[in-house]
């Protein structure tokens, strides 16, 4: 008596749903920033904003995944029709080898040649300036989000920290009272 075989057929699993659930890191997808300049809304006056691409190097990519970039005394510079970032802090990247990146070198900053003259023109207004304030990936790339800025004074640093207090305390004030009423 000749054996029967059934075969099963074996559907391959959907590749989409595979991605999706597989871990991945945060400042990688996009979904957090590789770096958050904290200082510049405190010492300056964020005018407009700007989005640049950054030339880098593998080491330095593979460093800002790991979070080791440091944009506090960064600034930008138009030189020559061209946007270069200055003193931005990429740290060595854990596995690299004697070839790695320079820390503070200059980097190239990717704009189009319309967005560098409307900086080039708002730069050179009397006290404004070029800050970085967050590096973040987009679509696998480094985007820096330049502002032009305007330094505040000390008296501004006060103006904005007392506003910051009188609507903290106001919010407080509305969740007490909304509080006491759910009772």
């Amino acid at each position: 008596m000749a054996r029967q075989t059934t075969h099963v057929i074996v559907q391959p699993e959907d590749k989409s749903a595979q991605k999706k659930a597989r871990p991945r890191d945060p400042v990688a997808s996009g979904e957090r920033d590789a770096a958050h300049n904290r200082s510049a809304s405190h010492d300056y006056f964020l005018l407009e904003r700007f989005e640049a691409g950054v030339a880098l190097r593998g080491t330095e990519v593979k460093s800002i995944r790991e979070g080791k970039a440091n944009l506090k005394d960064a600034y930008g510079l138009i030189k020559n029709d061209e946007a270069f970032l200055l003193n931005l802090h990429i740290g060595p990247y854990s596995h690299g080898n004697l070839a790695n990146h320079d820390e503070t070198r200059t980097r190239k900053l990717l704009l189009h040649r319309e967005e560098v003259r409307k900086l080039q023109s708002k730069t050179q207004i009397k006290g404004h300036t070029l800050i970085p304030t967050r590096l973040y990936f987009k679509h696998g790339r480094v985007k820096c989000e330049l502002a032009v800025a305007k330094g505040k004074q000390d008296w501004d640093k006060r103006e904005t920290e007392k506003r910051r207090e009188a609507d903290r305390e106001a919010r407080s004030a509305i969740n007490a009272s909304k509080h006491r009423m759910g009772r």
